[in-house]
């Protein structure tokens, strides 16, 4: 059935929300469809978002993150979204790695779809990281980066005239498989039936560069054979590549090829099959040089901070100032690598190329910032509405977390703007009452220390897990109604903790990875084995409760 809900704000002197089941899919003039919602049990619960007592967190705002794809079908996943949470937030599928090819074309026809809808509906939407090392366009900076084409000359290489040779066995070849004969009135190489001979070697060669390999050949009948240059086989215009001869005149062959990778010793084979004689003369082997070069310095910073600039453009055109808040950068640190003071370094890339990598660690922030904010504010954003938020995952490690102090701190003081900090939790519960009494210090003790920052504070990734007493994880299917309880109310825990630890005026918030269950029991709501309904579960009251202040 189909249920209705009206953007109601009754709150009665404890703080609880009143509203009718009836009245609960229906945002203004959009309902939601197919209604996620009213199933027992917790049936006469409200919308999780209605229960925030936005007087007293007037910048708390709850999330969820899914998929475009399953957002712009407007099925049950966007029903719970929408009537639910204040905001969405769509991970890696609204980064550029998604939306521009090797060419630098951009596709933003899906995001374009679900930010119409968003405005039509009065939603919002947390940006995607607009600069990050995964999920990037890296066919695209690899072209943009690539070496640049240079002319270059043709470089003679090696010449074989089989005339200079006497007449008898060629080189380490039996005589039958090779040899020098007089032929057509002049010393030439013959070779015979099912061999494979080298016609000229013994030169180096450069994998990057592109040979061209001429040779004189003639045969008594029409026959065909392959060619091999240096590891690399050289199609024919011939039936499987093999290249084709007219008997009874003399013909110019032609081979272009580079050598196979790895190989260094330049050579250029023929290989007959039975019942095959080729007469072989006037060998000559020349080569262009690779025609490329490394980009300089400055042709490299100027690429990259064109593609900053472009793609900047690109996502805030299509924005038009619809979303406000955005990861600038995601997951920056580098926890394999230490600078000289101790702090976590940036990651930098050895197989390809990273934004920082050309920007500079300490330019990094400022310039994606400033070319961000340039493009916001030229497409029609209000800049004293926009926020950048650095996301970085594992921050309960005090290492990490200062390493990422450490940054903000010269990114800051380098004019970068940087609002707040996106803390990507990995929270667990444990029937085990040490660990368990462990693990919420840990989320305490790193939202004291998110606190003192002083910066805007989000916490994302926000699923719990459940392992019993002997750390064992404990799956959806199996979890039971004990269980479930105790899970939701370490829910409430967190939650109660970071309204109270975070400064009203720097939450932005809690956003939801999974608002449904997946293989771990995670969800506000489980999905019916029978009906594939999507039923309310104990976090959802949890939530409900916490956030009201009970």
């Amino acid at each position: 059935m189909n249920k209705i809900f009206r953007n109601l704000s009754l709150f009665l002197a404890t703080g609880a929300l009143v509203v009718s089941c009836a009245d609960y899919n229906e945002t203004g003039n959009f309902k939601a469809d197919p209604d996620p919602t009213v199933v027992v049990p917790y049936q006469d619960l409200a919308p999780v978002k209605s229960y925030i007592d936005r007087a007293q967190y007037p910048n708390l705002s709850l999330g969820a993150q899914l998929k475009v794809a399953d957002f712009n079908k407007q099925e049950m996943a966007h029903a719970a979204a929408v009537t639910n949470f204040d905001d969405v937030a769509f991970g890696t599928t609204l980064m550029s790695g998604a939306i521009v090819n090797a060419r630098g074309v951009m596709n933003f026809l899906d995001m374009k779809d679900l930010l119409d809808h968003v405005q039509e509906i009065g939603g919002k939407v947390f940006g995607s990281p607009l600069f990050a090392n995964a999920n990037q366009a890296d066919e695209w900076l690899a072209t943009l980066t690539a070496p640049i084409e240079i002319p270059v000359d043709y470089q003679e290489g090696k010449a074989v005239n089989f005339n200079d040779m006497p007449v008898g066995k060629y080189g380490d070849y039996a005589t039958s498989k090779a040899s020098i004969v007089k032929y057509d009135d002049q010393n030439v190489l013959k070779i015979g039936s099912q061999a494979q001979v080298n016609i000229i070697d013994g030169f180096e060669v450069d994998p990057l560069a592109k040979y061209t390999a001429t040779f004189w050949a003639k045969a008594d009948k029409d026959i065909t054979f392959d060619v091999n240059f240096s590891g690399n086989k050289v199609t024919g215009s011939g039936t499987n590549g093999k290249w084709p001869l007219k008997q009874g005149k003399w013909t110019k062959i032609v081979v272009e090829a580079q050598s196979a990778e790895g190989e260094t010793d330049g050579y250029l084979r023929i290989e007959t099959a039975r019942g095959i004689t080729v007469y072989i003369q006037k060998v000559q082997v020349g080569y262009y040089p690779d025609n490329h070069r490394p980009q300089t310095a400055q042709e490299l910073s100027d690429t990259i901070n064109y593609a900053v600039k472009a793609w900047s453009e690109g996502v805030m055109k299509i924005n038009e100032g619809r979303i406000t808040s955005f990861d600038l950068i995601d997951e920056p640190l580098d926890v394999k690598s230490e600078l000289d003071n101790g702090k976590f370094d940036i990651k930098h890339a050895t197989d390809k190329i990273f934004w920082q990598d050309i920007l500079g660690s300490e330019n990094y922030a400022p310039v994606v910032a400033r070319e961000a904010r340039k493009a916001f504010e030229e497409f029609d954003g209000d800049p004293a509405a926009l926020k950048f938020f650095i996301s970085e995952t594992g921050l309960e490690d005090s290492k990490k977390l200062e390493s990422l102090k450490y940054w903000i701190g010269i990114w800051d003081n380098n004019g970068a703007q940087i609002d707040g900090i996106n803390a990507k939790v990995n929270l667990t519960y444990s029937e085990d009452a040490t660990t368990l009494a462990a693990n919420k210090a840990t989320i305490d003790n790193l939202l004291d220390n998110l606190a003192a920052t002083g910066k805007l504070i989000r916490l994302s990734n926000f699923d719990i897990k459940y392992k019993d007493a002997t750390g064992a994880s404990v799956s959806a299917k199996d979890i039971t109604d004990v269980q479930r309880q105790q899970l939701a109310d370490f829910y409430a825990y967190v939650i109660k903790s970071y309204m109270t630890k975070i400064p009203n005026d720097k939450q932005a918030g809690i956003c939801k990875a999974n608002m449904v269950d997946t293989g771990d029991p995670v969800g506000l709501w489980a999905i019916d084995s029978k009906t594939k309904d999507w039923v309310r579960t104990a976090t959802y009251e949890a939530f409900c409760k916490a956030l009201s202040g009970q």
